[in-house]
């Protein structure tokens, strides 16, 4: 019994009347064939190889039934030409066929037949395999128009979203460009400056958000074109730890900085090579993930250190482990665990923009109690 799926779509493909080629040199084959499918599809027919390619040059079958052993051009020649053509590549071949030997089957197979039915025939038989191969064909091109919407779908969503975002950009610039106006006035106050200078930098917080979204779909397509330099990370990191110093309060989280094991002094610097934005980004990301997942009172430990000539390893660890069911998962799209409100996209993009950058983000949860993120990139 077929389920009720499969039943519509023969269902559609019995009520379609669809073409069929009936490619042999035998008369009487050709007569039985005719007969048996004769009241459910339209049928051409053809009595040698040349003839049939002639056919399909005017008219593409649904399904062809195609002798092997004919004068002259032979059923496997017939079908590797029809393979070998775009235009008919896709039509089903079923082979008719009085041989037995496997080797003449892989023969067929090879060349892309679907199936075969062997002579003489019998006519439940042939029923049946013509039906469930015209219903397969129907369900593949149905698939493939689906597969047309989504894409299409996919691209509209694409073009809307960068549409939206550079739209984003205009009301950003007065955002961005009427606190400096403000700010070269002489009476204001320092309170009044400072909320000034926080506006500004909140609208080029948005701006280089909005820029990096546009930028991470050209990662996903591997359409990004990386303009690499020396980037300080130890001056990101410290930056971002700043940003993020109300999140530590709330949470009772201290932060630490190490430097090849020693703790950084004030003016410690770190080279990398890659981009300031896509490092901020990255380590936004990663030390706002450690502080949200340590328990109160502990430490995020951030520390630098040379892997390899031409490779460093930058090591954020924080208290409590990661759960072992969101470890496998840990980099996925979308993958999240115990976080109200996460989306889930927080380590994808920074495993993304690390790998843009040449580098690789991996999660290292050796040490009991404890989670580290192993960011390496490269260095001068």
């Amino acid at each position: 019994m077929w389920p009720e799926s499969n039943q519509t779509v023969i269902d559609m493909v019995r009520n379609a009347k669809q073409t069929i080629l009936i490619v042999d040199d035998v008369e009487t084959d050709l007569d039985t064939l005719v007969g048996t499918l004769g009241d459910d599809y339209d049928i051409a027919v053809a009595l040698d190889g040349p003839s049939a390619l002639e056919t399909l040059q005017t008219q593409l079958p649904d399904l062809v039934l195609l002798d092997i052993l004919m004068p002259g051009m032979d059923g496997y020649e017939v079908c590797r030409r029809l393979k070998a053509d775009p235009a008919t590549r896709a039509i089903p071949v079923i082979f008719l066929t009085a041989l037995t030997e496997i080797q003449d089957k892989v023969t067929g197979f090879s060349l892309g037949a679907v199936d075969y039915i062997t002579k003489p025939f019998d006519t439940l038989e042939v029923k049946a395999r013509v039906t469930t191969h015209l219903a397969l064909k129907a369900a593949m091109e149905r698939l493939e128009r689906q597969n047309q919407t989504l894409a299409e779908a996919a691209k509209l969503r694409e073009d809307v979203e960068y549409i939206t975002h550079h739209d984003l950009k205009g009301p950003l610039n007065a955002i961005i460009s009427l606190p400096q106006l403000m700010l070269a006035a002489d009476n204001l106050t320092g309170e009044q400056r400072d909320y000034l200078e926080s506006i500004e930098q909140s609208g080029y917080k948005m701006l280089n958000m909005i820029n990096l979204s546009l930028d991470l779909l050209k990662m996903e397509q591997g359409r990004y074109e990386l303009s690499a330099s020396a980037v300080d990370i130890l001056r990101v990191a410290r930056k971002v730890a700043a940003e993020f110093a109300w999140l530590r309060t709330a949470r009772k989280v201290s932060m630490a900085f190490f430097l090849y094991g020693a703790p950084v002094g004030e003016n410690s610097a770190f080279a990398v090579i890659g981009e300031d934005l896509l490092c901020y980004c990255l380590l936004s990301n990663l030390i706002k993930n450690a502080i949200e997942h340590s328990p109160p009172g502990g430490q995020v430990t951030f520390a630098v250190q040379i892997a390899a000539i031409g490779s460093c390893e930058l090591r954020i660890t924080n208290s409590g482990e990661t759960a072992r069911e969101i470890r496998e998962q840990f980099f996925d799209k979308y993958a999240t665990f115990g976080k109200a409100g996460g989306t889930g996209l927080g380590t994808y993009s920074a495993r993304l923009m690390a790998r843009t950058m040449q580098g690789d983000l991996t999660l290292d949860t050796s040490v009991p109690g404890a989670t580290t993120l192993v960011l390496r990139l490269p260095c001068p």
